[in-house]
């Protein structure tokens, strides 16, 4: 298998990260020697804030289910008894103006229910992530993007908004993406205020890793560049 911790190590020193990425995968089954989630969370997005700050473990479709937003845009359908919780949250949003409905079908999905899901950070991914998760203040986001497009993996989108969760099977199915977040997101994982995230599909990553540093040594150079430039241009 890749290995994750350096590309980790790699990543991080380049791109100044203080959070550690989050692997995710999507598997048909609980896969063996890891650890199944125990307990109960108000958000999929949940686990992304657990797997930042160290911890590997599966969950299962029925772990999402506090979640209808979350849950579909991972393809879980919600049991017969909640069925109605994607329209009810649905129809409370649009209620407030915070969405239309017609926005709805443009959501990006992912194209098959999972058995499991995966989360661990990076460095400590058990099984191969299809996604991975970056968070952080915008001008590290910045970074991932412009080396994403020198490695001719980010996606043609524009940066996505709300629902957060809808970056991973938007990376999914076309490269790298930017996400503003939502504001539920940043209530469940308590992200900072000024900061973005980025998710890269799981199979692109090493060619990511390849044009960071390249961008990073860049950046500080255009750094020093437009400073000087700005003293000697400003009356």
């Amino acid at each position: 298998m890749t290995d994750y911790r350096r590309l980790e190590r790699q990543l991080s020193s380049d791109i100044g990260l203080t959070r550690r990425p989050v692997a995710v995968s999507f598997c048909d089954a609980p896969p063996r020697d890891v650890p199944a989630f125990r307990g109960t969370v108000p958000s999929g997005c949940t686990f992304w804030r657990l797997a930042a700050e160290g911890a590997t473990f599966y969950t299962v479709p029925a772990d999402h289910y506090n979640c209808p937003i979350g849950a579909y845009t991972h393809n879980i359908p919600l049991p017969p008894a909640r069925a109605t919780e994607l329209e009810d949250t649905l129809g409370f949003m649009a209620g407030i103006g915070y969405v239309r409905m017609e926005e709805v079908p443009a959501i990006p999905v992912l194209p098959k229910s999972p058995g499991a899901v995966v989360y661990a950070p990076l460095g400590d991914t058990p099984v191969d992530p299809d996604v991975v998760l970056f968070s952080g203040p915008a001008a590290r986001v910045m970074l991932l993007q412009e080396a994403a497009i020198r490695a001719g993996v980010a996606s043609s989108l524009n940066t996505l908004g709300r629902p957060t969760c809808m970056a991973l099977p938007a990376a999914l199915a076309g490269g790298m993406v930017a996400s503003t977040g939502c504001v539920g997101n940043r209530v469940y994982t308590a992200v900072a205020e000024g900061d973005l995230y980025a998710a890269v599909p799981g199979r692109d990553l090493a060619k990511l890793a390849e044009a960071t540093a390249t961008i990073s040594t860049a950046n500080a150079k255009l750094l020093e560049y437009h400073q000087a430039r700005r003293q000697e241009l400003s009356a």
